[in-house]
């Protein structure tokens, strides 16, 4: 859910106009419309880029992923995993676009873990490959550019440590 939906939602469900607190949130969102759209566009472009860079850093601090029996082994792991980097680095997108980290929650991180331990792969892995993707986007976005989107990335870092 968007911060502008949530607002007009919660002064709704309170019947009530928005509060001066909350019309100064939805200000501070507004005034970083174009860096957000920007960001966004920036990630959208660069995906193939940013996975690339993360999956070599990945395959350095885990080289048993792409050893025979690893998790990543042979083309067709492989692509599986670089698949859902491209997952996660669009969740930190729909983060950047919606101002919220509810979206993250809801579409990618509720019920991941136990997903990945069922399938058998290594969370400290999944964790070590969404730092990788926030590194490696800092190298297409500027200072405040990745300000706004490390957050996203942190939250759902945090979401798959818990």
């Amino acid at each position: 859910m968007s911060i502008v939906t949530r607002v007009i939602l919660d002064a709704d469900n309170d019947l009530r106009y928005p509060t001066l607190g909350e019309l100064d949130i939805l200000k501070n969102y507004f005034m970083t419309t174009e860096t957000r759209i920007e960001t966004a566009s920036i990630l959208r472009d660069k995906e193939q880029e940013i996975i690339k860079i993360a999956s070599k850093s990945i395959f350095q601090i885990h080289p048993e992923y792409i050893a025979p029996g690893g998790n990543a082994e042979g083309a067709r792991k492989r692509s599986l995993c670089l698949r859902d980097y491209g997952w996660y680095l669009r969740l930190a997108t729909y983060g950047v676009l919606s101002g919220e980290k509810d979206s993250i929650e809801q579409v990618g991180i509720i019920g991941v873990k136990e997903m990945y331990n069922s399938l058998g792969v290594p969370i400290l892995g999944m964790i070590d490959a969404i730092q990788c993707l926030k590194n490696s986007s800092s190298e297409f976005l500027s200072d405040d550019q990745f300000k706004l989107v490390a957050s996203y990335f942190d939250f759902m870092i945090q979401g798959m440590s818990i």
